[in-house]
């Protein structure tokens, strides 16, 4: 069977970025200029509109009508953007925000964390990769810190477990935090996300932790992206890190991977 092409992307972008503070006491993250002044969230519009998404849904919470105030005033061709507000941004994590966003999870789609970059290959990679009714991006590096959400794959390449506490011996990479769901993964997500809601003590839990859950009854697929650039901006570190990345990307005009759509606004 030929596979589904894929038309429709979920964006996390409700956080606060409290890690991000001074940058972010009044501008989300999602709002932060990293290619000169286009600030993440053009970013990652461009590319999924350059990579045949047609739908987004943004989901928000900190700074919503600053979010909602750019996405009227820079609309992009060929995307159709709209918002959904989780109330609860300042007391729950992404398990709340991706449960609120079940009405969206309609057919097949792809999930990014509003606060990761990447080059448009990644994208493309991750959009034809057939490895199942779930597919993770995931890289690899020498070290991982306390905020990574780590990965253990099987022999196969599978994904066994994905979380932020895993034992150091048995981490196989990093989930790099876009992932596409199809056919039945669309509703073992939704169902998934339905169980875990009801649980008090979930609510400050990551949608990671939920699919690892899934990762126990149904095929969830990895797709490797070594080699190819991504970053995600949690600190000032990281924010000067993206800045620095993309002027130097300006003065190689012949790469055309990254954002080559990005024009002016």
């Amino acid at each position: 069977m030929k596979q589904q092409r894929i038309e429709k992307a979920i964006i996390l972008s409700a956080g606060s970025g409290r890690r991000l503070l001074s940058l972010t006491a009044e501008l989300p993250k999602c709002l932060l200029p990293v290619d000169a002044d286009h600030p993440v969230l053009e970013l990652q519009l461009r590319m999924l509109a350059q990579c045949g998404i047609q739908h987004v849904t943004v989901m928000v919470g900190f700074g919503a009508k600053k979010v909602e105030r750019f996405l009227a005033t820079h609309p992009i061709e060929n995307l159709e953007v709209h918002t959904r507000y989780n109330p609860f941004f300042r007391t729950t994590n992404t398990l709340v925000t991706c449960w609120l966003a079940i009405p969206e999870m309609t057919k097949d789609f792809m999930l990014l964390n509003g606060d990761t970059l990447f080059e448009v290959e990644v994208l493309r990679r991750v959009l034809t990769s057939d490895k199942g009714p779930v597919t993770l991006a995931i890289d690899q590096k020498a070290e991982y810190d306390k905020d990574d959400m780590k990965i253990v794959l099987d022999s196969d390449g599978q994904l066994k477990a994905v979380g932020k506490v895993l034992a150091t011996s048995k981490i196989d990479g990093e989930s790099i935090g876009l992932m596409v769901f199809r056919n039945k993964g669309v509703e073992a997500f939704r169902a998934a996300l339905d169980t875990a809601i009801r649980d008090p003590a979930n609510l400050r839990k990551w949608y990671h932790d939920v699919i690892s859950t899934m990762a126990g009854s149904l095929l969830v697929g990895t797709e490797f992206i070594e080699g190819l650039w991504w970053t995600e901006i949690d600190t000032p570190k990281d924010f000067a890190k993206a800045r620095s990345y993309f002027v130097r990307e300006q003065a190689v005009p012949e790469r055309t991977t990254v954002f080559s759509s990005v024009g002016d606004s």
